[in-house]
């Protein structure tokens, strides 16, 4: 039954540095990461919100374009579709999957001091896009000994998405990316206790549009939780996320551009019955803070999971 909250966290957007933003969406892993899921298909979506912006000071490039502030409203809904095989893979569990997303990106910028031909501009802008993000495969393989899990993933994007040199607003990246990593979960079902971590490091590709390549990602999602009943669980979840290396390329205009930000905030999940089948509900979101070379602000997310139902785990005793 647990397993399922697992099989809900193993999807990943992404967003762009070039605008500030990573091709990493920080809190896409968290709570029961690393716990194996039940085998056959199982399906995941969430939907994430997040309301950013920077200083009017502070310069970024979109594009083709050298902006002064950015402030950005996204909606999106991501779907994902996971494979769990049942056959072991290095004695652990292997699964594979294809993510994508459809949304909205409402983007201003408060001024733009270099155009897409070159010429010196003045004055904000504003766009609203909506469309396909890209399409992001990955896979994992989990190991469980006793209340330790372990993870290993590797995660790419395949650019197809809305994406213009041209815009401000994207739900496309422009370039390809692979990222890889590790995670940890302790999980004691005797006392209700759960502790997550997942790290990784994400090579970005060049750009063929703006002739910029983003420099070398780190990130590591969290989450500590605890389970009230068997079905109900509360707790809280956190990011970080810093740039190792600068971005490069005759089109990197702002020179190296490093990036990082921190979240935190709370959660809470639910998992119940459907159709004989079990389904997981997630709220979570994140207070953004300590941000460089990044907009900051708040985002939120809402997920649903649906799986092979399992048999139940031992019973959860509630020590609160």
């Amino acid at each position: 039954m647990l397993t399922l909250a697992a099989a809900a966290l193993n999807t990943r957007p992404a967003r762009a540095d070039e605008s500030g933003i990573s091709f990493w969406l920080p809190g896409l892993f968290g709570s029961l990461a690393a716990v194996p899921t039940q085998p056959g298909f199982n399906f995941a979506t969430f939907n994430y919100y997040t309301s950013v912006n920077s200083a009017t000071n502070v310069k970024f490039q979109i594009g083709a374009r050298l902006v002064a502030g950015v402030e950005a409203h996204v909606d999106f809904q991501y779907l994902n579709l996971n494979y769990v095989f049942a056959t072991p893979v290095f004695g652990g569990q292997a699964a594979i999957g294809i993510n994508s997303l459809f949304g909205n990106n409402a983007t201003s910028v408060f001024g733009t001091l270099t155009g897409p031909n070159g010429g010196a501009l003045s004055g904000g802008r504003q766009q609203s896009s909506t469309g396909f993000g890209d399409l992001y495969p990955l896979a994992t393989i989990k190991w469980n000994q006793g209340v330790n899990n372990f993870m290993v993933y590797a995660a790419g994007d395949i650019p197809v998405g809305l994406y213009s040199a041209d815009n401000i607003a994207n739900l496309g990246i422009g370039h390809g990316a692979i990222d890889s990593g590790l995670g940890y979960t302790y999980f004691n079902p005797q006392t209700g206790n759960e502790l997550s971590a997942v790290t990784g490091f994400t090579y970005n590709m060049i750009n063929q549009s703006t002739n910029y390549q983003n420099g070398v990602d780190w990130h590591l999602d969290w989450a500590a939780s605890h389970f009230l009943t068997p079905n109900v669980m509360f707790g809280v979840v956190g990011y970080f996320y810093d740039q190792l290396t600068g971005d490069s390329g005759s089109g990197a205009k702002l020179g190296p551009f490093e990036s990082r930000v921190v979240g935190v905030g709370p959660q809470l999940g639910v998992l119940f019955p459907v159709a004989g089948m079990q389904g997981y509900l997630n709220a979570k979101g994140y207070a953004e803070f300590d941000a460089h070379a990044r907009p900051s602000g708040h985002n939120l997310w809402l997920t649903l999971s649906i799986s092979p139902a399992v048999p139940r785990p031992p019973s959860i005793v509630a020590t609160n």
